[in-house]
């Protein structure tokens, strides 16, 4: 009886391991020839979404310094007339939005052409607002690579025609133990996009083709 149930447990957890494994394979290799290195574009996409990541005392960490720069310089180039911050503002101590907003600024890049989601509270809201919320159809995503296979292929499920530019990358602390979770992750959103949940938080259309001060703190509420 007890050699049975191993069995049975042993098969459970084999069939598990193969069905995270090869969702996680499918969702890399469905997007995988859409991910480039920062080049120029021809300048028909609506906006550039970067994904934010930590912020700590009005800082932006190395990984989000590396998205902004690559989305600054894609800017620069006239990939697109537009930026969309997108990053976590729930609370009045933590702030990633505003801190990557006003980097790209200081960096030479207008107010009025960077749009901020202050409810990009996961990868899958951030996309599901920049197509609900900022109407945007077409889109270029800036984020590591081992986060662009899952961006996309959220992108993808929803309807956004998306291409994705992996940020110069370095080795940043933690990076196996993200990698792991990656694999989880893009399991979790290969079903979440199956019944497509509205975002956390959604609220009054902000198209991105206007004045993305609009979107400014004094202007823009939870």
């Amino acid at each position: 009886m007890i050699k049975k149930i191993i069995i049975i447990l042993f098969i459970i957890l084999l069939v598990l391991l193969i069905l995270v494994f090869g969702i996680n394979f499918y969702v890399k290799s469905s997007t995988s020839k859409k991910i480039y290195s920062v080049k120029k574009f021809k300048n028909n996409y609506d906006a550039i979404l970067v994904l934010g990541c930590g912020v700590t005392n009005g800082k932006v960490s190395p990984m989000l310094k590396n998205r902004l720069d690559s989305a600054i310089k894609l800017y620069k180039n006239g990939s697109a007339k537009k930026l969309l911050m997108s990053g976590d503002h729930g609370r009045d101590n933590y702030d990633e939005v505003n801190t990557m907003k006003k980097y790209a600024i200081d960096e030479g890049v207008p107010s009025s052409d960077i749009f901020m989601d202050h409810a990009g509270f996961s990868t899958y809201d951030s996309i599901y607002r920049a197509k609900y919320i900022f109407g945007i159809e077409k889109m270029i995503i800036v984020t590591q690579k081992y986060h662009l296979y899952r961006s996309l292929y959220i992108a993808n499920r929803l309807g956004i025609d998306s291409v994705g530019v992996k940020a110069t990358e370095i080795k940043y602390r933690g990076d196996a133990n993200r990698e792991v979770r990656e694999i989880f992750a893009r399991d979790k959103d290969f079903f979440k996009t199956i019944f497509k949940p509205k975002s956390t938080y959604m609220g009054e259309v902000i198209p991105i083709s206007g004045d993305g001060d609009i979107t400014n703190d004094e202007n823009t509420k939870l």
